[in-house]
């Protein structure tokens, strides 16, 4: 426990806490629509900003974010417009953004020392700027998903009854695609490109074991998700391996031990 004296292993607990709630939210809303594939697609689409903004010299986060909202968006557009499947629209922009990823960093003179940390993610490097940008775009996800709670909901199981019903689908499909897409550029220094989509999937996945409510999966996939991060991010100071593999291989224990618990719950 001397390890909590130290700054910087303070900064990365309260990142994977922040984490933990930020993903439960997020992640549910992606597995409820099916969508848990954007999350990879959006995750590699971000390279291609990364790739640029070292190309450019500017700040790689935000060329990533601009390259993550824009393809949400692309993706919403061409499945809603111009009836392309979200499967493929999804496949575009993961070719796309990996491909001019690859061609900026190639132009790019000299080694890029930070990509292996976009890559693979790097929790120990978190700074209490880092910290404050994702405390902030918590709270506001928070406060949109409290607001609209029941809409988000009905939108996120079935789109055509909400428009029957006047609901404002487009608002808050829009809205919950780009804070899926500034999540996965925020969440990308925490547990890098490759690990991203598990981080986003495999909590909910494990609370649908138990209970099939939206709300409670939500909850329930935050304290899975917060009890791996926390036990992958002490495990990693005595297990010298990168703290992201550690959370991801926790939660993957925790979901065969979750479908483990479900199948003797049916069989008695």
């Amino acid at each position: 426990m001397d390890i909590l004296a130290y700054d910087f292993f303070r900064n990365a607990l309260a990142g994977v806490v922040l984490l933990s709630i930020a993903s439960a939210m997020i992640g549910t809303y992606i597995v409820a629509r099916r969508l848990v594939a954007i999350s990879g697609g959006v995750t590699h689409a971000c390279f291609g900003g990364l790739g640029l903004g070292y190309f450019l010299g500017v700040s790689p986060v935000a060329t990533a974010a601009v390259f993550a909202v824009g393809s949400s968006l692309g993706v919403q557009w061409m499945s809603e417009r111009h009836s392309v499947r979200e499967d493929s629209a999804i496949a575009v922009i993961w070719a796309l953004g990996m491909a001019v990823g690859t061609i900026f960093i190639f132009l790019t003179p000299g080694y890029v020392p930070e990509l292996n940390s976009f890559l693979f993610g790097n929790v120990i490097t978190i700074s209490r700027a880092d910290l404050l940008a994702f405390g902030v775009f918590t709270l506001v996800l928070g406060a949109f998903m409290a607001v609209k709670f029941n809409e988000i909901v009905v939108c996120a199981f079935d789109p055509d009854f909400a428009r029957v019903r006047h609901l404002p689908v487009g608002l808050v499909t829009t809205v919950m695609t780009v804070l899926v897409a500034v999540c996965i550029v925020l969440t990308i220094r925490l547990v890098g490109v490759m690990l991203l989509m598990s981080m986003l999937a495999l909590p909910q996945m494990s609370a649908e074991c138990f209970t099939h409510r939206f709300g409670r999966i939500m909850l329930l996939s935050a304290a899975i998700s917060l009890a791996c991060s926390v036990g992958g991010l002490f495990l990693s100071t005595v297990v010298d391996v990168p703290c992201s593999a550690l959370i991801v291989v926790l939660m993957a224990a925790a979901y065969t031990a979750s479908k483990g618990m479900s199948a003797l719950r049916q069989r008695r």
